[in-house]
């Protein structure tokens, strides 16, 4: 009987005689179908599950390249209907110069051709997609349960709509391959449970530069002055709102052919000013080192170090070294029932409900679920049983201030990260004598005797503290005029 003679019985052939070649072949027709349906879905953005996107991304994908190699490798081992010759250049030669052989290698060279760019094609579409996906927020915030914390803390930031990988990772090649095989280590000890908690700080490799920041804030235009109000709430009956207004001096770094002044005047090129930091703590600066626009220098030493020359490890000062929490930013329990009282999620007509909601959400809960349920019952026993001396009939009220006191608790506390509002300090200003009092604390000298002043009118000028909105509003409108 004579054997059948169209491609597809000879492509049959091919891929019983070769096992690698069945296998790999297998695959990819039950994977073609489903990674062409998916990379369009997700492409119209019908994927929003970030799972789903894992296992077409980072398992099929991969699975379906590894298919295709196990029938290349088919290809090259088989052995055409009893020849022993491989697929060398003379064997295409014989064949293309031989009538009787000329059409059937057309034929396999047009199915090759057509399987090749329809496989091209779908690699294409893997790349490009798998590679958006590894850098979506959605992959980075919500598939690595590692970066809760941090995910929550980025969607109430100002940097709200910077997708992560804007600062987190270089636009050049070595950053991007750095970062992957750094996400590759992440993903073992995520799945691994082997991570740190909490997360350490500052993580080196990942840290933005002044570069990063000065690619969406201009330089240039960091110049002059800015009122700047604080809202905070007492702990008193009526939960007293009162504000603070000070004119902050944001100055210059010296762009443009300006003089460099003001709080950014720390990181003028005209005067580069480096810092050293203690062995083991990095938030203890310990050496100042400023150079003059004539290049002359001049060293400040923290009383009671050595006076060791400047060596590698100083560290010229950036943007980082102030905002060093721009985007993860964890507020302390008081800030953070400011906020919601000022949003009015809580309601300020509950009596003591800033004294209370902050004894609430200061509990040691070892879980989120536990905080929640323990917020919720404390403030109820203070407010809805016969027992309480803060008795109300509003219910609606207080079911109202449980959920945003809940609120300010888990945008700010992750107790399964070990996180709350201090684990991680944040440098802007000088909250519990950081901040600005690491170097400007009144205890570094040079050899003249001179000192790094204290003096609070260099970065900004107190025009009113803790009074009344009604007053800073008629002070403000004083300025104005």
């Amino acid at each position: 009987m004579n054997k059948p003679d169209g491609v597809i019985f000879k492509l049959l052939r091919f891929f019983l005689r070769s096992p690698a070649a069945l296998v790999g072949a297998t695959i990819l027709s039950l994977l073609f179908p489903i990674l062409v349906i998916s990379i369009l879905f997700d492409l119209q953005g019908g994927i929003e599950n970030p799972y789903f996107s894992l296992l077409i991304y980072l398992v099929l994908g991969p699975l379906a390249i590894i298919a295709l190699i196990l029938v290349v490798i088919g290809l090259f081992r088989s052995r055409g209907d009893g020849e022993k010759a491989t697929y060398t250049y003379d064997f295409f030669k014989s064949q293309l110069i031989n009538p009787q052989r000329y059409n059937r290698i057309r034929r396999l060279v047009y199915t090759s051709t057509l399987l090749i760019t329809t496989f091209l094609l779908l690699l294409g579409g893997l790349t490009y997609s798998g590679h958006r996906y590894t850098d979506s927020m959605q992959f980075c915030g919500n598939f690595c349960h590692i970066m809760a914390p941090e995910f929550t803390t980025h969607q109430n930031s100002p940097h709200s709509r910077v997708s992560c990988v804007a600062c987190h990772i270089g636009k050049d090649v070595a950053g991007l391959a750095t970062a992957k095989f750094t996400g590759l280590k992440q993903l073992y000890a995520t799945v691994t449970d082997t991570y740190p908690r909490p997360i350490l700080t500052p993580l080196n490799n990942l840290r933005p530069t002044r570069k990063t920041c000065e690619e969406c804030h201009r330089p240039e235009k960091f110049h002059g002055q800015k009122l700047y109000v604080t809202d905070t709430f007492q702990s008193d009956a009526q939960n007293s709102h009162v504000q603070t207004a000070m004119i902050m001096k944001i100055g210059s770094g010296g762009y443009l052919g300006r003089s460099a002044h003001g709080i950014h005047w720390h990181i003028s090129e005209q005067h580069p000013l480096y810092y050293a930091t203690a062995p083991g703590n990095p938030q203890e600066i310990i050496r100042v080192a400023l150079t003059d626009s004539a290049g002359n220098r001049t060293v400040y030493y923290k009383k009671g170090t050595s006076r060791l020359p400047l060596d590698a490890s100083e560290h010229l000062l950036d943007c980082m070294d102030c905002h060093n929490r721009p985007t993860h930013i964890y507020l302390p329990p008081g800030a953070a029932l400011d906020q919601q009282l000022l949003a009015k999620r809580i309601p300020v007509t509950l009596p003591f409900i800033k004294r209370e909601a902050m004894a609430a959400i200061n509990q040691p809960y070892s879980t989120t679920a536990m905080a929640l349920a323990g917020i919720a019952n404390q403030l109820r026993r203070r407010y809805l049983t016969a027992s309480s001396e803060l008795i109300t009939t509003r219910s609606d009220l207080v079911d109202q201030a449980i959920h945003g006191a809940q609120q300010a608790y888990t945008e700010n506390v992750f107790p399964e990260a070990r996180i709350n509002g201090g684990t991680y300090p944040d440098l802007i200003g000088h909250r519990d004598d950081s901040g600005c009092f690491r170097c400007h604390d009144g205890s570094f000298q040079n050899t003249d005797g001179k000192t790094i002043s204290r003096d609070c009118d260099l970065c900004h000028i107190i025009l009113a503290e803790n009074e009344p909105p009604e007053n800073i509003g008629k002070l403000i409108n004083a300025i104005r005029r």
